[in-house]
């Protein structure tokens, strides 16, 4: 599959904000029919109308932590483009807190929905995609799941998990024509961290911020490119690697990268304090 999407189907869940929603507008650049998947109706009705007359566009409103639902994408997606191309399991759940304040449902959650639920569609996907003559599962990870983050152990174990599983599948398919790849953002400037500042843990923000356009453009890069993971930025994923080759290394950077972060979080909460106010006059 080269860079042009023409005619091709594209599901992505998390589709209707954020790097989702990027990322059908970069796939509707290159021609691609969509299948955006998400659980709010509202979200996806609007990114549905912003593309509209630039791209043909399957709305499904499910959870992605609901098998039977998965099952039924694939059939919706099949009946409505006959063919399927390319994955992007997108969808994303991260409830913050120590381990031992969390309520056990919401650890579950994050395991449902950003491990088990990439597992079953990557699996759903596969003989629909060797059928449609081969294209690409990328896996939005993080790096999180490349340096455990305080506060937020059981978000990092998904993402983890969900690069072992991005490598390991990647070999099993190596010769079936399915490229798959892991994107692993640091901070991301969409609500999912913004809208919830306060929670998110310091060292966060000591790495530089992507925009959702930028890492859905990595997304797009990995369905064709040889890499098998991209890091953003570079040299975030530079220093996640080293920290966990030299755990002392990373034990030494921890209180500088968490001043660090505590003066970028205080100087992004100014800036939206007055965004607020400016918007209020």
């Amino acid at each position: 599959m080269n860079s042009n999407f023409e005619d091709k189907t594209v599901i992505i869940t998390g589709g209707s904000e954020g790097v989702g929603a990027a990322t059908a507008r970069r796939f509707a650049d290159a021609g691609a029919n969509l299948v955006l998947v998400a659980r709010t109706r509202k979200t996806l009705d609007r990114i549905a109308e912003e593309l509209d007359g630039q791209a043909s566009v399957l709305l499904v409103r499910m959870d992605v932590s609901d098998t039977d639902a998965c099952h039924s994408l694939f059939k919706k997606a099949m009946l409505e483009f006959n063919g399927i191309h390319v994955l992007v399991n997108n969808a994303g759940y991260h409830k913050r807190g120590l381990v031992e304040n969390m309520d056990a449902d919401d650890l579950g959650k994050m395991i449902d929905v950003n491990l088990k639920a990439p597992i079953i569609l990557s699996r759903l996907a596969i003989p629909y995609i060797k059928e449609s003559g081969g294209g690409a599962i990328v896996n939005v990870a993080s790096l999180a799941g490349r340096a455990p983050i305080p506060a937020a152990a059981t978000y990092s174990a998904s993402k983890f998990g969900l690069r072992a599983f991005t490598f390991a599948l990647g070999q099993e398919l190596a010769e079936a024509g399915i490229k798959v790849a892991a994107v692993s953002p640091g901070p991301i400037d969409t609500g999912f961290i913004m809208s919830n500042i306060d929670s998110v843990a310091d060292i966060t923000f000591s790495q530089p911020m992507s925009t959702g356009d930028e890492v859905a453009e990595e997304i797009l890069k990995l369905c064709t490119n040889n890499r098998r993971e991209r890091s953003m930025p570079p040299i975030s994923g530079l220093l996640t690697t080293m920290s966990y080759l030299f755990p002392w290394l990373g034990k030494r950077l921890q209180p500088i990268l968490n001043a660090k972060g505590q003066r970028v979080k205080r100087k992004l909460k100014a800036e939206m304090r007055a965004a607020a106010v400016e918007a209020e006059r």
